[in-house]
């Protein structure tokens, strides 16, 4: 229990870093994630319900469709790690009922900061663990 609450907010960290450095964010609450381009935002929200309703993997599939299948912007960067850290803030038996895992959580930053070309990076993260 208590590991998982360190890897929750040392995933909670690194997304928080991450949106700082790339998006110039500081710690933002929910209702105020605000996105320029209104595809990737309806992605973000798409996904939250999803994830709301327990569909983690089907909203995490549905997240690599829509990037794979779009022209790389940074502003669905944004909104894979806003979906990442808000699958984060979920409990752990959350996750458990819903076939989730909080390793999953960190494969998944790593892969979507791989495509956008910040590979090293979730590559020194993912090495802490």
């Amino acid at each position: 229990m208590v590991e998982n609450d360190y890897i929750m907010r040392l995933t909670h960290e690194m997304v928080r870093t991450w949106l700082k450095l790339l998006f110039g964010i500081d710690e933002i609450k929910e209702e105020e994630i605000i996105f320029e381009q209104k595809d990737s935002g309806d992605l973000y929200r798409r996904l939250r319900l999803m994830v709301q309703d327990g569909k983690i993997n089907e909203a995490e599939n549905q997240l690599y469709d829509d990037l794979d299948s779009r022209e790389r912007k940074p502003e669905d960067l944004k909104a894979a790690l806003f979906f990442y850290d808000y699958v984060n803030g979920k409990n752990n038996e959350f996750l458990e009922d819903n076939g989730y895992s909080r390793e999953e959580i960190r494969e998944g930053i790593c892969n979507v900061m791989r495509q956008y070309g910040y590979g090293e990076l979730a590559d020194t993260w993912a090495d802490e663990w």
